[in-house]
């Protein structure tokens, strides 16, 4: 199946300005390509574009032409879409229809009026090939963020369409999931001849399979379409805010020319000689690590902690862990590990049913959840589920309402909140107006205004591209570095964490399994292996190299990271 796009343009019905302007695309059938690109880009609007719900649901202007199979399909019918295209949503709850994993599978052959006698064996081979075979009575809501693509992805492929459209599949899974659903992809791309577009920010975790070709939006624009190794040699990728593979940012401090080093973009496929000298000159095997913190009084005390939602299975068990004040701590695991539940029983939201949690000394059951919110802010990880109110100064304001604060201290304040996370020019704006990652920051703004003691972000980086989530998050280093704010971040973004915190947190199967410096954990295939959690590409390439203090080379990565970003500061 081959698309082409010829001078074509998109401007919503509600903007006065075009989100797509003049694109020329060729794909061709059995290509893969991944769509690259920071948050507004145009790459969704893009896809939408593909898959018909622009214009179909999605009202606007098209100017110029969308060819699928060399034919024109301005006058096609939603129906012809779906025949032809099947798209795996990020937010695969809202794609669901069946009450079971087997129903939902079977949905597009009950509307094909497929016998029953035909439709069992096709439902089964769809399912074992994602990978659902023994799930097909289960509830897709019962199921995790890994399991919930691939029913979705089993619905789309029972259709047999030719082209498979996936848009931000990698956004909540956890790295090994993410790790499965690439091999998945690259799967039926290879077995079954499909033609694959994957709109992703996370450039390295889709590089982990091969890909043809990468298409580079900024501003509604087509800014490159290139190989895979021709973007990563090239400047582009740091010039538009989209995040480099780790290793190729080492390669980098080590002097090394990218453009002489073959299959750069594939970090399995580089011959190793040409790379160990200039490597091993930059890395000088430092043994021990300094104590990166110094301060023992604890803010946060965490003990035995036991919870369970059915009484039957404890999402939590005996969890204890200590988090002193002013420290940058990240909590990992496997999606439905118990991480958010932790936030749940910090918030009060839920009551423990063994253990104790201690703030300042004091047990946190004493206090309303009203007064544990004057203490503890926590960010959650879809702004929608926070905002209450129209505008945004009335939002960040909201929380000092009731604080017997004058009007004039409550505007200081909130000024001062909206400057801190760089909406001070928003602050009469309606929040509809703003993108998913701005809507973030206006729910941070609205906890750091009542001065908590500890921060509690979940899933920071879901939904944001890597410029937006680096400048909120180089902020909130400095709020813990010149405020002393204490931030615990929960999280399977290794990337996040290796670069802002200090102390990891694992927790697999509802144990603590893990507490340690961040380095180390990450030096730890197994222990990362029973969280769902994967090594970094710093890791392999140090393994790769041959290098024996894996640890000592990953923590010299991170200080001079932090030492070049100071310097951009």
């Amino acid at each position: 199946m081959s698309v082409t796009f010829s001078n074509f343009s998109f401007r919503y019905a509600s903007q006065d300005k075009p989100t797509l302007k003049n694109i020329n695309l060729r794909i061709e059938q059995g290509e893969k390509i991944l769509i690259v690109g920071p948050s507004g880009s145009g790459k969704s609007t893009l896809g939408q574009c593909l898959n018909g719900l622009i214009p179909h649901t999605v009202k606007g202007d098209i100017e110029g032409q969308l060819y699928i199979n060399g034919k024109d399909i301005s006058d096609w019918k939603i129906e012809q879409y779906t025949e032809n295209v099947g798209t795996v949503l990020q937010d695969t709850d809202s794609q669901f229809v069946g009450l079971t994993v087997g129903e939902d599978i079977a949905f597009a052959l009950e509307n094909q009026m497929v016998s029953k006698a035909k439709m069992y064996p096709i439902v089964r081979d769809t399912a074992k090939l994602v990978d659902l075979g023994n799930l097909l009575n289960k509830s897709p809501y019962d199921l995790s963020g890994g399991q919930k693509q691939r029913v979705s992805l089993g619905g789309i492929l029972v259709d047999d369409v030719d082209l498979l459209l996936f848009d931000e599949p990698l956004a909540s899974l956890d790295p090994k999931t993410g790790k499965a659903t690439i091999d998945i992809i690259d799967n039926l791309h290879k077995s079954r001849g499909k033609t694959i577009v994957i709109i992703e920010h996370r450039l390295e975790d889709v590089l982990y399979r091969s890909v043809d070709r990468i298409i580079l939006m900024d501003n509604g624009e087509i800014i490159a379409d290139m190989s895979p190794d021709e973007l990563i040699q090239s400047s582009l990728l740091t010039k538009h805010g989209i995040r480099e593979p780790l290793y190729v940012s080492l390669l980098k401090k080590c002097q090394l020319d990218l453009a002489l080093i073959p299959n750069i973009s594939h970090l399995a496929s580089i011959p190793v000689g040409s790379l160990k000298q200039a490597v091993c000159t930059w890395f000088r095997d430092i043994k021990g690590s300094p104590s990166l913190h110094d301060n023992n009084d604890v803010l946060l005390s965490v003990d035995k902690l036991t919870y369970s939602y059915d009484g039957e299975v404890n999402a939590l068990e005996e969890i204890s862990f200590n988090v002193k004040k002013g420290e940058f701590v990240s909590i990992l695991g496997k999606n439905g590990s118990g991480k958010s539940t932790i936030t749940k029983l910090v918030m009060g939201v839920l009551q423990p049913d063994q253990g104790a949690l201690f703030l300042n000394g004091q047990d946190l059951t004493e206090l309303s959840i009203y007064e544990r919110s004057q203490k503890v802010g926590v960010v959650l990880q879809n702004p929608n589920h926070m905002i209450s109110h129209h505008m945004i100064y009335d939002e960040v304001a909201f929380g000092l309402v009731n604080s017997g604060l004058s009007d004039s201290d409550i505007e200081k304040k909130v000024l001062n909140a909206l400057e801190l996370c760089g909406l001070s020019r928003f602050r009469h704006w309606p929040i509809d107006a703003l993108s998913y990652g701005q809507k973030k920051r206006v729910t941070i703004a609205s906890i750091l205004v009542l001065e908590p003691e500890l921060l509690i972000l979940d899933e920071p980086t879901a939904g944001q591209d890597y410029k937006n989530y680096t400048s909120m998050l180089s902020f909130i280093n400095q709020l813990n570095q010149k405020l002393g704010l204490t931030v615990i971040i929960i999280s399977h973004d290794m990337h996040l964490v290796l670069e802002h915190t200090t102390r990891a947190i694992v927790i697999a199967d509802s144990k603590c399994i893990a507490d340690q410096d961040v380095t180390e954990v990450f030096s730890q295939p197994e222990l990362l292996n029973k969280a769902n959690l994967t090594v970094t590409s710093l890791y392999e390439l140090a393994e790769k190299l041959e290098i024996e203090n894996i640890t000592g080379f990953i923590q010299q990565f991170i200080a001079t990271e932090h030492e070049s970003k100071q310097h951009v500061h």
